[in-house]
């Protein structure tokens, strides 16, 4: 059964990765501006304007230009920047490790803060303990990424003198120098993540609690902490699980704000650029790796489900 479960979840993703290529595809030609016109500097040499859209394949109809795009993406090939003229793999390729561990911290950070508190809270519920974590967690979301990390970087350095390390310290340079640069940008990535991983996990466990199986634990005279740990939160976990897979989105989407304040060459600051410079296959090359990556995340959530709870194969 958990065989035939994986191939239907196969067959969703399938469809969703060619509409989501359709979308990555025609959204940054929407965007304001011409990246003929930025590269030239100059609107009025027509001449000059048509020869580079020609050399460059953007005077092709937009049917033909995904056609040619998306069958060499499946071959991997996603093309040249149009500012470098350095195959986007490439770039890809030299900037993701560094966005992939901001993401790992990230996700590390906020599943660390969001289910010990989430647990606590339950335990004690409507208590002081309760009502903090409550609060803090509503903080969490309502306090924007951009403005924390502004905050953390701008106020230590007006009351200490103290300021983050600019540039970028290389892993095999100085590897817990490197690790330091970017616990305080995955940090501030993942606290809005763990607020609301936090809320769910304190909701679920709460109605796990209540469940006869529980009742039925504690009468036979398990401890609390056994109780909790063992019977409720093995079956509060699952939906917290789901919501840690959407959560990724969001996380990678932070990067690009992150990554630019704190000045981290990784994808979400090389996007940030594209976007100024209108760079289409750069554009396109970056948000296709992160559907994919949704994607790829949210099957290997759904198998994950069929491990933890047989039920959900059937």
């Amino acid at each position: 059964m958990l065989k035939r479960y994986l191939a239907r979840r196969l067959v969703i993703a399938i469809p969703s990765l060619l509409i989501a290529s359709v979308i990555v595809f025609t959204l940054p030609r929407l965007i304001p501006g011409d990246a003929v016109q930025l590269m030239l500097a100059e609107t009025s040499y027509a001449k000059d304007l048509d020869e580079l859209r020609r050399k460059l394949g953007l005077d092709r109809a937009l049917h033909v230009q995904y056609v040619d795009w998306a069958s060499r993406a499946i071959r991997g090939d996603l093309g040249e920047s149009l500012w470098t003229r350095r195959p986007v793999v490439e770039e890809l390729a030299r900037r993701l490790p560094v966005s992939a561990e901001l993401a790992l911290y990230a996700m590390v950070i906020a599943v660390a803060i969001a289910l010990p508190i989430g647990v606590l809270a339950a335990a004690h519920q409507d208590t002081i303990a309760d009502y903090l974590a409550r609060s803090v967690a509503i903080l969490g979301l309502s306090v924007p990424s951009f403005w924390l990390a502004t905050l953390l970087i701008v106020m230590p350095a007006i009351w200490w003198g103290w300021r983050p390390l600019t540039g970028f310290t290389e892993l095999h340079q100085d590897p817990l120098g490197h690790v330091t640069q970017l616990l305080l940008p995955a940090a501030i990535l993942g606290i809005a993540s763990a607020a609301a991983l936090m809320r769910l996990t304190r909701g679920m466990l709460l109605e796990a609690l209540r469940q006869d199986y529980v009742r039925t634990a504690q009468a036979k005279g398990l401890g609390q902490p056994t109780v909790i740990v063992k019977h409720g939160l093995r079956n509060a976990v699952i939906p917290v699980i789901t919501l840690l897979g959407t959560q990724l989105p969001l996380i990678l989407g932070g990067t690009v704000v992150i990554e630019t304040i704190f000045g981290l060459p990784g994808v979400g600051r090389f996007l940030f650029d594209a976007i100024n410079q209108r760079d289409y296959p750069v554009i396109q090359g970056v948000n296709l790796l992160v559907v994919s990556t949704v994607v790829v995340v949210n099957l290997g959530v759904d198998v994950l489900y069929g491990v933890l709870d047989p039920r959900i194969r059937y």
